[in-house]
């Protein structure tokens, strides 16, 4: 169980006191996020040019936001960042004080978060030869995205293809640097809950509601967006109102040893 939140942003020109009302609502997600994740928490960023930075410490969100680092990196957030990341983790595989275990991760172009855990994910690096940073089951989907985003722009029905070979639960958030205007969500058998807020042109995500609910203190105006499981979406920076989505698979399991989700002993 690890907690995922975020702000995918529109393009819009916005005024500082928005700028800085969208980086509290930002902290008061991941500060609630920590009940989903006590062990490691961090935070990333993507710019329209490409750029990026992430910081992430194996400790408690409530002790990240008070990093230098962190207070930084967040007052950086512009209006050319296309989404901000954050990610508290409940340490299942890797320790969490190894630092390349703990999210947000990249891998090659990819950065991303992801809560849940792919059980054969050993077994998919090795059977596709996919490179590993770090000792996490989370990277190989990052791996998987990475391989098919070979200009750029992640191939979507390639990356879809590939997630049909995993075996567990899932649900992620990812961009590539070479194409950072474009965020897939995928939500499969793990929460994640999205509002939209169109005057604010933005997109918060979380993996419980509650998480948004105590960010926003009842602020008018945000709408959510209904998401079946299994389904990816794709939000674009030029216009997040103007949200595609489509069917991913996978092998759903909710725990190692257990069989899959419909096979039957």
């Amino acid at each position: 169980m690890c907690g995922q939140v975020g702000i995918i942003f529109g393009r819009k020109r916005r005024r500082p006191d928005e700028q800085d009302y969208l980086r509290e609502v930002f902290i008061r997600m991941l500060l609630h996020s920590e009940e989903r994740g006590p062990h490691a928490s961090g935070l990333a960023w993507l710019k329209t040019d490409g750029s990026h930075r992430i910081f992430k410490r194996p400790m408690r969100a409530h002790e990240l936001v008070y990093e230098k680092p962190f207070q930084e990196l967040l007052g950086q957030v512009d209006n050319e960042t296309t989404v901000l990341m954050g990610h508290t983790r409940w340490r299942t595989r890797g320790n969490e004080f190894n630092n390349r275990n703990n999210h947000p991760i990249r891998a090659g172009i990819v950065i991303g978060t992801h809560n849940g855990t792919i059980y054969n994910a050993d077994y998919l690096f090795r059977r596709l030869r996919l490179p590993r940073y770090a000792e996490v089951d989370s990277e190989l989907i990052f791996r998987l995205a990475d391989r098919f985003a070979p200009g750029g722009p992640i191939d979507q029905e390639g990356l879809k293809k590939a997630l049909a070979l995993c075996r567990g639960q899932m649900s992620a958030v990812l961009a590539s640097r070479l194409d950072p205007g474009t965020i897939t969500v995928l939500k499969g058998n793990k929460p994640l809950c999205l509002r939209i807020h169109r005057q604010h042109r933005v997109v918060l995500y979380a993996s419980d509601d509650a998480f948004i609910d105590f960010a926003l203190d009842n602020e008018k105006g945000w709408r959510e967006l209904e998401v079946p499981p299994m389904t990816m979406l794709t939000i674009r920076h030029e216009d997040v109102r103007v949200i595609e989505n489509s069917e991913f698979r996978f092998i759903p399991q909710e725990r190692k040893g257990t069989l899959p989700e419909g096979v039957n002993a």
